[in-house]
């Protein structure tokens, strides 16, 4: 049997929430649809947090309460405060995220605190989810570099997965928010992180900006992570790095993982429908090289 790797999709959220012209709700729930038939089942759908903060994620209750609710299909927001929790359970969320920054320059900066003071905000809504028999997930930004600081020791990045850990994060989702990590940066990350927490716990979230993102998940791979964070067609990335551009396409991850006989559940050819819906939504082409290959390849057997 091949190895199972586990994709979570974080389009609908992470891959939205930066674009300038207004996503609808029936667009975001669309998206979900074709994914969720696509075979995905981990699925980043929305973010409770304030619409004057992030407009785009506007009508995340009504998103959640409509996307189908498919047997093994796990739906998951953003809550980074009590409030946004109480919206998200509210909404039928089974699991929240909370995030830190490896970088004390990129969390003053991004909202305003140090990593601490970060982290101390978001026990209380860790406890209260817990109460309420939910999941918590947890984001570290900036894992192999830093638009402020430069490259990020290992050590840094170990003392916040640890914290999260501690508070009672199930799962540590590790980012290269600016993409300039590499394989050998990710196993020296990774290496410090696994001697610390177990290597079932963490997860990849690697940016393509530099086009390093698949190279990434390859050591990720060898190193025993299994699993990944990726965005439909490369949506989103951060507002801090070169182009803003980030996300690795979830076709390429799972073109590459089905490339080395990795087992995600995913259709390919469905997950590219489903990114092709949302960039004729959006005006814009994929960022994927395999949905640009796959296109090309079938125009080109269409004039033959």
């Amino acid at each position: 049997m091949n190895e199972a790797v586990k994709i979570v999709e974080v389009g609908p959220r992470d891959g939205l929430q930066n674009e300038k012209q207004p996503i609808d709700v029936d667009t975001k729930v669309g998206l979900v649809e074709r994914l969720v038939a696509a075979g995905v089942t981990h699925i980043e759908a929305a973010s409770f947090v304030s619409p004057r903060w992030v407009p785009q994620m506007a009508g995340s209750s009504e998103v959640m309460q409509r996307v189908p609710r498919t047997p093994g299909v796990h739906y998951s927001a953003l809550a980074p405060n009590l409030k946004g929790l109480e919206a998200a359970m509210a909404a039928g969320c089974e699991e929240v995220a909370v995030f830190g920054a490896a970088s004390e320059s990129f969390s003053q900066r991004n909202i305003n605190c140090s990593i601490r003071e970060s982290l101390e905000r978001f026990r209380s809504v860790v406890e209260v989810a817990h109460e309420n028999k939910l999941r918590v997930r947890g984001y570290v930004s900036c894992v192999l570099g830093c638009p402020y600081e430069g490259p990020i020791a290992p050590d840094k990045v170990v003392d916040v997965a640890m914290m999260l850990s501690d508070m009672g994060c199930s799962e540590i989702s590790l980012g290269d928010t600016i993409g300039r990590g590499n394989p050998k940066s990710t196993r020296l990350m990774l290496e410090a992180c696994m001697k610390r927490i177990p290597v079932a716990q963490l997860a990849g979230h690697y940016h393509d900006t530099y086009g390093l993102a698949v190279a990434n998940i390859v050591a990720s791979l060898d190193m025993g992570v299994r699993t990944f964070d990726s965005s439909v067609s490369g949506l989103g990335g951060c507002p801090y790095a070169v182009g803003a551009s980030g996300n690795v396409a979830t076709e390429d991850v799972v073109y590459l993982l089905q490339s080395l006989d990795c087992e995600t559940g995913i259709d390919l050819k469905k997950l590219i429908e489903a990114g092709s819906f949302i960039c004729v939504a959006l005006g814009r082409e994929t960022s994927s090289r395999v949905a640009r290959a796959m296109a090309g390849n079938a125009a080109e057997a269409d004039t033959r």
